[in-house]
């Protein structure tokens, strides 16, 4: 497998990392590329690791498909540029510049550089990626540009909402005010305690089937939260529904003309099933597909979607299927 960054100005002061990976022997041109969204105070680098088997990257690259991922403002190796290096309380940005600002310009790109024939693109969006790409297609219903959506632990509407995330986002003025910083040095120190205690994050992820030994690999995919888009999501969690730029999300995608499969965790505390599947009755349900993972004695929290032991066979083999019946 080859990868290959290149940066993407989004016009407001950042360089954006987009990362292209395919396998020139396996490549197949006719199929539409595929671009991945990371989730909320993450970054890409999760979708292209795995600590005991192959990753969601290279299991679809591995089909023949070409696959970008998106590092958008404050991501991975996305970087201000100029002065506005300097601008970091004064400079704020909320779920409108990711999901209507980054994203088009990284579609529009992808769109560019692919070596696919095919037209459009399919696009992968993980936890609050997911959500980002339901705001982008409020926006362009009849211009996305998409071939098809996989939404994978990804909140639409919040028909129901986990006590601690309640608690946690009661407030929109607190959770905005809260800041964040040295969170990867955090959980670089707090993985080999919940190793030892794994319950401690049994809302997040399953830590007695996940592989903790790499834990200085898995905390490069996290990312400092932005207080600005806590009190968003604050603002959404209470109200239900998601409204980017005066948009309602959840009335906009009503009916929305395009293929979509839901993978959902079946124990999941940070997107309940129920926020999941609501796309299903929202777009509708001769257009969206529901996969939930998971078993009451091998259960599937958020994380185990991507890094769990039996990802390949039980999520990411469906996606490939998936993908290829459309």
């Amino acid at each position: 497998m080859k990868r290959e960054t290149m940066a993407v100005d989004n016009g407001a002061g950042w360089q954006l990392a987009l990362t292209r990976f395919w396998d020139p022997d396996r490549l197949d041109r006719s199929r539409r590329p595929i671009v991945m969204v990371p989730g909320y105070a993450m970054n890409s680098f999760i979708l292209s690791f795995h600590p005991s088997g192959p990753s969601m990257i290279s299991y679809l690259v591995a089909d023949g498909l070409e696959v970008w991922t998106t590092d958008l403002r404050a991501q991975g190796g996305s970087r201000r540029t100029g002065r506005r290096r300097l601008m970091h309380i004064g400079d704020p940005f909320g779920l409108g510049e990711l999901a209507l600002d980054d994203l088009p310009a990284m579609i529009a790109r992808v769109r560019a550089e692919t070596a696919s024939t095919a037209d459009g693109v399919d696009a992968v969006g993980c936890s609050l990626g997911a959500t980002m790409l339901y705001a982008y297609l409020a926006h362009h219903t009849a211009d996305h540009g998409l071939g098809s959506l996989l939404a994978i632990g990804g909140p639409l509407r919040w028909e129901s909402v986990h006590p601690a995330l309640r608690l946690a986002f009661s407030s929109p003025r607190l959770a905005g005010l809260l800041p964040f910083a040295g969170t990867r040095a955090l959980a670089r120190i707090a993985l080999p305690v919940v190793k030892r205690t794994p319950g401690l994050l049994s809302l997040y992820m399953n830590a007695r089937e996940i592989d903790l030994s790499n834990a200085a690999a898995l905390v490069q995919t996290v990312e400092d939260p932005v207080p600005y888009i806590n009190r968003q999501v604050a603002h959404w969690v209470r109200d239900r529904d998601l409204v980017v730029r005066g948009v309602n999300t959840t009335d906009a995608l009503r009916g929305l003309d395009l293929d979509v499969l839901v993978v959902l965790a079946n124990r999941d505390g940070i997107v309940p099933a129920d926020a999941a599947r609501s796309a299903r009755s929202i777009i509708g349900p001769e257009r969206v597909d529901v996969l939930e993972v998971g078993t009451d004695e091998r259960w599937y929290a958020h994380a185990d979607l991507f890094i769990g032991p039996r990802a390949d066979e039980e999520v990411f083999e469906p996606m490939r299927t998936w993908l290829r019946g459309r």
